[in-house]
């Protein structure tokens, strides 16, 4: 089946095919899973936390309710075989992310509550973890942690988005420590999710906002962590859960997608001006979309789009390389909750693989099979 689209935005037609033969695979069972319980997980990370060359697995639970984040160690092939508690708290985690914070060489973990303290957990380097304590303001509404260099001088900073509250930056001192807070937006958003990118190639990092509860998307440029210059993109009354960036058409600038609540996902094409006015339909659907993600994973040299929704099937969107035209690749039948869904490499075949993190569902996983040439 084809499906064409027509945008309001600009005339341009977008054919959408279905494909009748998935790429990716879940045999059922217990194997493809992060364990068998079915938790209210809200976020899942990934990374090399002992160092032994494989990609092991955070998964942040909880959301509103107190629960037990956890760790999955990869065995080496891409299964994940031994798990273990990551602190001795249960916390209402909506978010968990990845890097190495003390700039010591391993990979520490970065956990994002639900008005409670946000925690840091610092690696020994063989994925034994130490709480380090929190950061950011002890009763925000966190819905999701980025991270990177925000203030240029080449340590990992903690973005903070809160859901109607002001969002945080929690600055790295070079040794993780995150004494100086600096503010944006305003008490009135509902930032769920932050992309960094230099969109004005000043050299700093920009901030790329989604916005939910009917508000405006906006980029923030980063002036010396001044944000007073916005740019806008979308509706103006959007409800965008996610964000993510890439070169879709492959014409030099960076492209936003966005995954929204019941009104169809976006591509907004950036412009040498700065502008993100033209934007394609990239389904049509009115999917409760949570999370997206991006990435080549049919290594075709150009950037495909994974989307996870909430209440009906996930899919991934490979691009026919003009970045206007896709083909959906629905990822099974079932109708999880998913609040975070990823792209990684999870059995070292340089193909990228897909995780879910499901609420009220098992955290499942896909082995690409795509035929390489």
């Amino acid at each position: 089946m084809v499906k064409c689209l027509i945008t309001a935005v600009f005339i341009l037609s977008v054919c959408i095919s279905y494909s009748q033969s998935p790429t990716f695979r879940n045999p059922g069972g217990d194997r493809f899973s992060f364990g068998t319980e079915t938790k209210r997980t809200a976020s899942i990370a990934h990374g090399d936390i002992d160092n032994d060359g494989d990609v092991d697995v955070i998964v942040a639970n909880g959301r509103h309710w107190p629960d037990q984040n956890e760790i999955y160690f990869n065995n080496g092939s891409g299964t994940y075989t031994v798990s273990k508690d990551l602190g001795i708290y249960k916390s209402t985690s909506y978010a968990a992310e990845l890097a190495d914070l003390d700039q010591d060489g391993d990979l520490d973990i970065v956990i994002g509550n639900d008005k409670a303290p946000n925690r840091l957990f610092f690696n020994d380097g063989k994925g034994e973890f130490s709480d380090r304590g929190g950061f950011g303001d002890i009763n925000s509404p966190t819905r999701n942690i980025t991270l990177g260099d925000i203030d240029g001088d080449t340590d990992i900073d903690i973005i903070i988005t809160n859901r109607r509250a002001v969002n945080e930056i929690c600055l790295n001192d070079g040794k993780g420590y995150f004494t100086e807070t600096v503010n944006f937006g305003s008490e009135d958003d509902s930032t769920i999710d932050v992309e960094l990118f230099d969109i004005d190639k000043d050299g700093d990092k920009d901030l790329i906002l989604a916005n939910r509860d009917g508000g405006q998307n906006f980029i923030y440029l980063n002036e010396k962590l001044s944000f007073t210059e916005k740019i806008p993109f979308g509706s103006g009354n959007d409800e965008t859960r996610s964000v993510a960036i890439g070169d879709l058409n492959q014409d030099g600038y960076v492209d936003l997608v966005t995954a929204n609540i019941r009104e169809p996902n976006q591509i907004y094409f950036g412009k040498k001006d700065l502008s993100f006015t033209e934007s394609i339909v990239l389904d049509t659907l009115n999917d409760a979309s949570y999370s997206l993600d991006t990435g080549d994973f049919d290594m075709d040299g150009d950037i495909d789009i994974l989307i996870g929704n909430y209440g009906s099937p996930n899919a991934v969107y490979r691009n026919e390389g003009n970045g206007e035209t896709y083909t959906k690749i629905q990822l099974s039948e079932k109708e999880f909750n998913t609040y975070d869904i990823k792209f990684a490499d999870l059995n070292n075949d340089d193909l990228i693989d897909i995780m879910e993190a499901n609420s009220d569902g098992r955290n499942i996983y896909y082995r690409n099979m795509i035929k390489r040439d």
